[in-house]
């Protein structure tokens, strides 16, 4: 299983590729899923910015391609002077592949500083499978 740090590496790795015209913030998230796959993803911006893919979500799509439905934890790395945190569609995404104990780590890469939260943190009350259809066992959404 990947530490935080091996993520942040593997983030870092890939966010000379995000593709950021627009806003010039380059941003990368590598994520581990519950088998301790990794997957990759940058921001890819559009000219009709609300077709704009953050990192996270690009991360995320990665993984389900894979086969993969649950991320453990996910790091997001950043052009800019602080961490930023998920956005609030990428939040989204996360809480229907995480649970609220998803630890999301965020670097600068600019001046290295670090926030950490978990997922129920930044999301208390977002909409999840699992609030809409309740517990199913054995049921794979």
């Amino acid at each position: 299983m990947p530490s935080i740090e091996e993520l942040k590496s593997l983030a870092l790795s890939v966010l000379d590729n995000a593709y950021a015209p627009y806003s010039g913030v380059r941003v990368a998230a590598a994520l581990e899923a519950e088998d301790g796959s990794t997957y990759l993803g940058v921001n890819v911006e559009n000219a009709s910015l609300g077709l704009t893919i953050c990192a996270e979500r690009s991360a995320v799509a990665s993984m389900v391609t894979a086969g993969r439905r649950r991320v453990r934890k996910i790091v997001i790395v950043s052009s800019t002077h602080d961490p930023l945190p998920p956005c609030g569609a990428c939040l989204q995404v996360l809480s229907e592949f995480g649970d609220p104990d998803t630890l999301v780590a965020s670097f600068s890469a600019i001046s290295g500083k670090r926030a950490e939260w978990r997922l129920g943190e930044l999301a208390p009350h977002i909409s999840s499978i699992k609030r809409i259809v309740g517990e199913r066992r054995g049921a794979q959404p």
